[in-house]
């Protein structure tokens, strides 16, 4: 089994950001980071959406269980 050490993953993370900061100008870089961040509250919102599906289910299941 191969070790991995926890502190390797910052150190390849600051090598990208150095190759990013070389190979994009500052608007590139200040843009990839945006549609990231969009990305990513576009998948939060995603996930609350299933969950308040799952709740809605939950609670029309045990409606009609009721009557």
């Amino acid at each position: 089994m191969r070790e991995v050490r926890a502190d390797a993953f910052p150190r390849v993370t600051d090598a990208l950001r150095a190759v990013e900061s070389l190979l994009l100008g500052g608007g590139q870089r200040t843009a990839r980071r945006n549609a990231w961040t969009s990305v990513l509250e576009d998948r939060r919102r995603a996930k609350d959406r299933v969950e308040a599906q799952y709740v809605l289910e939950a609670v029309a299941d045990r409606t009609s269980r009721a009557t």
